[in-house]
Formats: structure tokens, C-alpha cells, sequence
């Protein structure tokens, strides 16, 4: 998910905006707290922050204007955060996964 959020700056660094790379960065170093969060308490925060991103992904581009950003990309990143989230969510109600850090 880290690398995911980390593209939106690549795309503002393709196109030379310090503005957009400025604005992505707030957005990115959020990512791996909440992330860190997950994994030490429960997956199930991780499954959440997935969903989040997914759900940021659709008001992206009304958020931060971004002019690297292909215009497919977040199409692709809902999609892959939601299919994640989803795929997740069913490996922990499942048992296949513990949900708690051990």
C-alpha cells in the first residue's frame, strides 16, 4: 500500500510539480503510520486503511490537483485497493490469517 500511495508522487515528480509533489507527500506519510498500526494491533485496521485508499482514490483528483496522474490510474488504484481489502477480509474471517500481531 506504501508503494501504491508513493506512485502519486512519481507522477507529480514526472511532471516537475513541487506543489502537487508537496501536497502527495502530506497524503503519503499517513500511509505507513496506519499501516504500522495494522500490523502491530489488527489486520483488521489494515483491511480497513485499504478501503480508505480506495475510497480516497475516487475524490483524488477534486482533492489535489495532480497533472502526472494517468487518467486511468485511479480507476486502476480503487480497484486494486478494493479487490485487496476485500481478499483480505476474507483470509481473516476465514482463519487462514490471524488478525491479531503475535
Amino acid at each position: 500500500m506504501i508503494t501504491i500511495a508513493s506512485y502519486y508522487a512519481l507522477f507529480a515528480v514526472m511532471v516537475c510539480s513541487i506543489q502537487a509533489l508537496a501536497s502527495e507527500s502530506l497524503v503519503i506519510v499517513a500511509s505507513p503510520g496506519a499501516l504500522s498500526a495494522g500490523y502491530k494491533r489488527s489486520l483488521w485496521l489494515v483491511v480497513v486503511a485499504l478501503a480508505a485508499h480506495g475510497a480516497f482514490d475516487l475524490v483524488h483528483g477534486q482533492l489535489i490537483d495532480n497533472p502526472g496522474i494517468p487518467s486511468w490510474w485511479p480507476h486502476f488504484c480503487l480497484a486494486y485497493n478494493v479487490i485487496a481489502a476485500v481478499y483480505l477480509a476474507w483470509l481473516l474471517s476465514g482463519s487462514t490469517v490471524g488478525a491479531a500481531a503475535t
